[in-house]
């Protein structure tokens, strides 16, 4: 059985593997995001996606399967990652609401023993709600928008405030589970031996 190490603290793609029967170990990378500059929002989170991969690829050695992982919405041709705090996200949802952003999710699949690597971005896009000034304000104050790309989730409290998206609804929880099928693929590996054996 291929063992898969998810390169992200983050609890939604840690949730996503697990509901695909895949239960992978955790070591989060400690890349800085902020370190990455002047790139547009596709190659953005295609590079984090790499850079997160490539550290916990040095880390872990062995002979594994490591999954590197970035989001990124896009408004405007802007790349918005987390936002810094409460007043940031705040602004950012004023400007969102009512309007059309591209979530890009970055993916780098590394295999350890053969130091290959497979790379792919998948893109989806969102639709958001008219939301008013008191649900951005509640919503903000609930702290969620402060951990995640965009300052919305689409799998938590903010799923009510995405009227649809155009593309892979698991992109924009954070891992598109059929990019990284196709990634597993090609690093010839087969997507079922990930498979936890019940």
């Amino acid at each position: 059985m291929t063992s898969l190490v998810l390169a992200s603290a983050s609890p939604a793609r840690l949730a996503t593997l697990k509901a695909a029967g895949i239960e992978p170990s955790v070591v989060v990378s400690g890349v800085e995001e902020s370190q990455v500059t002047g790139l547009g929002p596709a190659q953005l989170a295609r590079r984090l996606a790499e850079l997160k991969c490539a550290a916990v690829a040095a880390e872990v050695g062995g002979d594994c399967l490591v999954l590197g992982c970035d989001s990124v919405l896009e408004l405007d041709g802007e790349a918005l990652g987390k936002p810094a705090d409460a007043d940031e996200a705040v602004r950012r949802w004023r400007a969102m609401r009512s309007r059309v952003g591209v979530l890009h999710t970055g993916h780098c699949l590394r295999d350890t023993a053969s130091g290959r690597a497979a790379v792919r971005t998948g893109a989806t896009v969102v639709h958001f709600a008219d939301v008013t000034d008191d649900e951005i304000t509640a919503y903000v104050d609930s702290g969620e928008p402060l951990h995640v790309a965009g300052a919305f989730t689409i799998d938590g409290l903010g799923g009510a405030f995405v009227t649809r998206i155009e593309g892979d609804h698991h992109n924009v929880v954070g891992l598109s589970l059929p990019l990284v099928r196709e990634l597993v693929i090609e690093l010839g590996h087969r997507w079922t031996d990930l498979w936890s054996r019940r």
